[in-house]
């Protein structure tokens, strides 16, 4: 066993695997030591299958890229698991006691790249929010400090990563879900271009295209990995990304040129905490002794059609609330008691009801002309790259969004300012990534976030593994970290 089983990534371990060095039942077994370790501190784990993970992992695991590696699935999207539950973060379907009887196409990628699921990991009810506060399972805990959020949607797989217990977690990202809890707990979040990966078999786009599939994970090289493990249409997809003209893996350490960046260190309506402008701002300044270009610079409808984006964003998440429940009762047979969910999820869920179908339609050519719009300052006005703020403000702590009925408006909005930089490239569909660039003096992670056009996650790559290499972050270690206590 390498002497930091709990610090190295995948890649590593699927070398030392394919080398011979390690087991991937040996891998399992530290895994697990390190989630017992760390989950009764942090509360990330909500489903575990560590007997049927070590039989997997002693098994005739699939020859692929990540073979043996163990990891964990968000409790929550397109990740079926044939015999394992989805709650979805939600006491109402997690007392359904319904169990899936087939593998999503993501959970099939994955098992295919060899990769040992141990169990499923804390979401918010639904995800609707970018903090992990289920009332079914409890809060998630940020690993660099107890009192604050590890982020959300994807925040238990973020904490379970970051705390060493695992080298990489899937995670899906409909508003910012991989990369605001990769901003906060010091890790990397890659969201795709949409259409890069098969939302099937039981969703053709989830919602208007927002949401796609992906992970958190400790460095470039893991994240560009799961994207090839992911990519790829399936029989029935709308619509697909483009086929780059090589895996992004090997895109890793190639030099990107000399490229035209933007920098955004705040948007006019919305404020911006000091610290999370400073991290852009450093940002930049590496990306120019590396030797781009770097100027500051905003594409207009960020800071013109911001007003007008959010609503249609979120009242599109409301449809789609409505329209689940209308599945899930029509499958059911029978009407669910909406006073048993969560005042977020209630909330949503009956607003999208009272749309109309003129409603929904008008939200989706809202956020159509938004997207137009945003392309051109890529492609006429001549930009590579767009760098900013992952987040407004550090870390928060547990309880920052909590959802009051009785001013749902001011609860609203701070859901919309804590998305304020990541939903607009969700409504795009562009590929963006969160990088650990910087850290406050009290020691809390800040992300900074590089934006490509539509397609080009081989740009990305580039210029995140250059960044990676010039700062680099493996070293770090939280306070609640795995293998203190494990021999």
């Amino acid at each position: 066993m390498p002497n930091d089983i709990y610090g190295a990534d995948a890649t590593e371990l699927a070398a030392l695997v394919r080398a011979g060095e390690v087991s991937p039942r040996e891998l399992a077994e530290a895994a697990i030591a390190g989630i017992e370790e760390t989950d009764p501190v942090l509360n990330f784990m909500v489903h575990r299958r560590f007997e049927e993970a070590l039989a997997d992992a002693g098994g005739p695991l699939p020859d692929g890229p990540l073979r043996g590696v163990p990891t964990v699935l968000k409790d929550l999207g397109q990740n079926l698991m044939t015999g394992q539950p989805n709650y979805a973060g939600s006491a109402v379907i997690r007392d359904l006691g319904v169990i899936a009887d087939h593998d999503s196409n993501v959970t099939r990628k994955l098992l295919d790249a060899g990769l040992v699921v141990l169990g499923r990991t804390n979401v918010p009810e639904f995800g609707p929010t970018v903090t992990t506060e289920p009332v079914a399972f409890g809060p998630t805990l940020n690993p660099w400090d107890t009192s604050r959020s590890p982020g959300g949607s994807s925040g238990g797989s973020a904490a379970a990563v970051a705390s060493g217990s695992v080298p990489l977690g899937h995670g899906g990202d409909a508003g910012g879900s991989i990369r605001i809890p990769a901003s906060m707990t010091g890790l990397v979040g890659l969201k795709s271009s949409r259409g890069r990966m098969s939302m099937g078999p039981d969703q053709g786009e989830e919602p208007a295209g927002f949401a796609v599939e992906g992970a958190v994970t400790r460095t470039v090289r893991d994240a560009a990995t799961i994207v090839d493990v992911l990519a790829g249409c399936e029989p029935g997809d709308p619509y697909t990304a483009p086929t780059p003209v090589r895996p992004f893996a090997a895109e890793v350490g190639v030099t990107p040129g000399r490229l035209r960046i933007g920098v955004t260190t705040g948007l006019g309506d919305f404020e911006t905490d000091p610290a999370c402008a400073l991290a852009a701002t450093q940002a930049g300044a590496l990306l120019a002794e590396l030797g781009h270009d770097v100027d500051a610079s905003t594409p207009a409808p960020m800071q013109t059609q911001r007003s007008e984006l959010m609503p249609h964003f979120f009242g599109t998440l409301s449809a789609q609330f409505a329209a689940t429940m209308m599945e899930l009762e029509g499958n059911l047979g029978q009407p669910l008691d909406l006073d048993r969910f969560e005042p977020l999820t209630r909330d949503h869920i009956e607003t999208g009801r009272r749309m109309s179908a003129a409603d929904a339609v008008r939200s989706r050519l809202v956020l159509n002309r938004f997207t137009r719009a945003m392309a051109t300052w890529w492609s006429d006005d001549g930009w590579d790259l767009l760098v900013t703020p992952m987040m407004p403000v550090p870390p928060f702590l547990l309880g920052s969004l909590d959802f009051d009925p009785a001013d749902r408006e001011r609860s609203h909005d701070r859901i919309y300012a804590a998305t304020q930089y990541s939903v607009p490239f969700n409504v795009t569909g562009q590929p963006a990534i969160s990088l650990p660039l910087h850290w406050t003096p009290d020691g809390l992670p800040v992300g900074v976030q590089l934006v490509a056009a539509y397609g080009r996650e081989d740009l990305l790559v580039r210029v995140a593994s250059q960044l990676e290499e010039a700062a680099p972050w493996a070293h770090r270690r939280p306070p609640v970290f795995a293998g203190a206590s494990v021999s």
